[in-house]
């Protein structure tokens, strides 16, 4: 194998990787935006809920590549569509992209929040409305910061799955990693060098992101280690009191 081609253009592969990043963080900041309003609508069963579980229904039962085409090249062959204000942004593949991967990180996002803020104790409800909070600050202030905190390990699951996802902008015309691996392949006819120096890179981002969202969960969810729990109950059995200990920061 020769990875001196690979070495060569570097340029392109560094570019390859902004290009996923973005589209990666546009996708699932769009999602979150989609998915905050939703998941409320279907734990709740307010009259949006049909149209909530419907739109999970549709994107989380079609593949992400379906979508994609759909969108791509399903919406240019609508007249109407190509006289809108929205063509110009709808006959580019970038946004075409985006638009097909935040619908579709909404849908898996909605769910995660949806069971998060259903299994939310009603404790921390009762104690906040016992506060004389309103039932909006309920929500915003209480519900679903307690909701997300739960979603954590669910959400950075998502946040994998979304970046590997983005694989499928390279089949509509976009350098992403995988894009620029495949243009290096046939540049060069070389079979390997190309694809492998990409999932190399993915597998490098990959580990950055769960490392990140481990130590996120180890500063929200320290309350729900179960070594903590296991020593507090092992305290409380043979009468020991722990002793505090201050936290630091």
């Amino acid at each position: 194998m020769n990875f001196d081609l690979v070495f060569k253009h570097w340029d392109l592969f560094l570019g390859g990787v902004w290009v996923t990043l973005h589209l990666t963080v546009i996708a699932l900041a769009l999602g979150m935006l989609i998915a905050l309003p939703a998941s409320l609508s279907m734990a709740r069963n307010t009259r949006f809920s049909p149209l909530a579980r419907g739109y999970v229904y549709v994107f989380r039962g079609t593949p992400l590549l379906v979508q994609t085409y759909l969108i791509y090249y399903g919406l240019g062959q609508f007249e109407l569509v190509r006289d809108s204000f929205a063509w110009p942004l709808l006959r580019e593949a970038w946004w075409c992209a985006v638009i097909a991967f935040s619908l579709n990180s909404g849908a898996y996002t909605a769910e995660i929040l949806r069971g998060a803020i259903k299994t939310t104790p009603k404790g921390e409800i009762e104690g906040a409305m016992a506060l004389g909070l309103s039932g909006r600050q309920v929500t915003w202030l209480v519900l679903m910061p307690s909701a997300m905190r739960r979603a954590l390990p669910q959400y950075g699951n998502e946040v994998v799955f979304m970046l590997h996802g983005t694989v499928v902008a390279s089949v509509i015309t976009i350098q992403d990693i995988l894009g620029v691996g495949r243009t290096v392949n046939a540049k060069y006819y070389i079979a390997y060098e190309g694809f492998l120096s990409a999932a190399a890179l993915y597998m490098i981002i990959t580990f950055v992101v769960v490392r990140l969202f481990r130590l996120v969960e180890q500063r929200y969810l320290k309350h729900l280690n179960l070594e903590n729990v296991s020593a507090r109950k092992s305290d409380s059995e043979t009468g020991e009191v722990p002793v505090a200990v201050p936290a630091m920061r």
